[in-house]
């Protein structure tokens, strides 16, 4: 009988390969991790919960598990990916030392929590500084966008709920700093919330912020060198009284639902008081138009709080909700900003759709399920994504150019942290060789240099 034929080669498989090294590329973030000192400092913050004649240093498992989660792991036992390489990874904790930490960390009543979250804002400092003109604070202005995020349950965790999607799980609350067009953002809050919670919680949004606020560097919480972006779920009045009071250094631009005074207040709006929207590049967006709207209808907001509205044609074949006008789409939102025309504010405002670009980015590393039973130890796990992400956004930052700053963690996997290599040992130095063949070895070489180029620590 004639042997089929395949379309693949057929290759013989052998089990005794020696010094081959596979995630070859994820030494782009051990070195990212080495430039900015994150080891050291977590490893400092988490100095407390070592126990006494301890093996393992409690910040290196905690950093290790965020390493393989950033290699795409969805859970603590995935650290073995990098416990299956000690001469790029070091010594990596067994499995029940992990889990044994991460019940330690959560017994702490959220101190150990705090202590990383500092450490986290240390680094995201440093990590700042050395981008340079690639830093999202460049332009002199942070912007925090906060979202929420369901994330389903597939047992009974401590805490999981029915979500109004009518599914089961939790509902956190995330807020990602926005790295602009020519990057992609960095996590710097999560707030861990059963599933049923309101979307709308104006004291959830508000601790929130705060955690968030607390990340970038200090000189930012003054000259309202800080914005603050939600969609309509932000848009209480007693999340828009906070921010107020903090006015004297925080921007918002806050997303209002249109109720039915907005939509008749809308219908009285004279044509002339209608100006086109813009897009990105600056050019009137056609069918599109945004008016600001005063007089009774900001009665019992905060003082200096702006209602701006925006109207278009729909697309073909959407369907239009009760509370749009006269055929048009209309959408509302709220901010403090003077001294700049509306279409751009209203242009900054609709670019906090990028936030659902992070928020898939998040599913893809970590954020896809919680993997531990109770909620004490999820949010200890939420604090490894954070900083998973973070290794992910620092990475490109300060190492990658082009088009390849943006891209999102699936593709960093599949074509620079997958890349096989050979790991030689000449005298006293290690060398790893990656495959010449893959096509981007020079792209990983290139930006192992540019890190290699950056100060040291210390």
């Amino acid at each position: 009988m004639r042997e089929p034929i395949s379309s693949y080669p057929r290759v013989r498989v052998q089990g005794d390969g020696r010094q081959v090294v596979s995630q070859a590329g994820a030494v782009l973030l051990l070195e990212t991790v080495r430039k900015t000192d994150l080891d050291q400092a977590i490893s400092a913050a988490l100095v407390p919960w070592r126990k006494p004649r301890a093996v393992h240093d409690p910040g290196k498992i905690l950093l290790d598990v965020a390493m393989a989660v950033a290699l795409g792991g969805d859970c603590l036992a995935d650290v073995a990916m990098l416990r299956c390489e000690p001469a790029v990874f070091g010594p990596v904790a067994s499995d029940p030392t992990v889990s044994r930490l991460i019940d330690t960390l959560a017994a702490s009543g959220g101190k150990a929590l705090q202590a990383v979250r500092s450490a986290r804002s240390e680094v995201r400092h440093r990590a700042w500084s050395l981008a340079g003109e690639n830093a999202p604070d460049a332009d002199g202005q942070v912007t925090v966008d906060l979202d929420g995020v369901l994330v389903i349950a597939h047992s009974d965790n401590q805490d999981a709920a029915a979500t109004w999607k009518k599914t089961y799980g939790h509902h956190p609350l995330t807020a990602f700093v926005d790295h602009g067009p020519g990057g992609t953002g960095e996590a710097v809050a999560t707030l861990l919330r059963p599933g049923n919670a309101g979307s709308n919680t104006a004291a959830d949004h508000i601790t929130t912020a705060q955690l968030a606020l607390a990340q970038p560097p200090k000189r930012y919480r003054r000259g309202r060198q800080t914005l603050i972006r939600t969609d309509s779920a932000g848009g209480t009045h007693d999340f828009v009284s906070w921010l107020t009071k903090r006015g004297r250094w925080l921007s918002y631009s806050v997303g209002m639902t249109v109720t039915e005074a907005i939509h008749e207040h809308v219908l009285k709006v004279p044509a002339s008081a209608w100006t086109p929207a813009v897009e990105s590049d600056g050019e009137a967006r056609d069918g599109a138009w945004v008016a600001e709207l005063t007089g009774k209808l900001l009665n019992g907001w905060p003082k200096g709080m702006r209602l701006i509205v925006r109207r278009e044609r729909p697309h073909p074949g959407a369907q239009l909700r009760i509370t749009d006008a006269d055929g048009m789409r209309i959408t509302c939102f709220a901010t403090n900003t003077t001294g700049r025309p509306i279409a751009a504010l209203e242009l900054r405002h609709r670019l906090r759709a990028r936030t659902e670009d992070r928020i898939r980015n998040a599913r893809a590393t970590g954020l896809r399920n919680l993997p531990l039973h109770d909620t004490a130890q999820n949010r200890v796990w939420m604090e490894i994504v954070q900083i998973a992400l973070d290794l992910l956004a620092w990475m490109p930052m300060l190492a990658l150019t082009g088009r390849a700053r943006l891209w999102e963690p699936r593709r960093l996997r599949f074509r620079l942290f997958s890349a096989a290599g050979q790991l030689v040992t000449t005298g006293r130095r290690r060398i790893l060789r990656l495959a010449r063949h893959w096509p981007w070895t020079d792209k990983i070489t290139a930006a192992l240099e540019r890190l290699a180029l950056l100060p040291d620590p210390g």
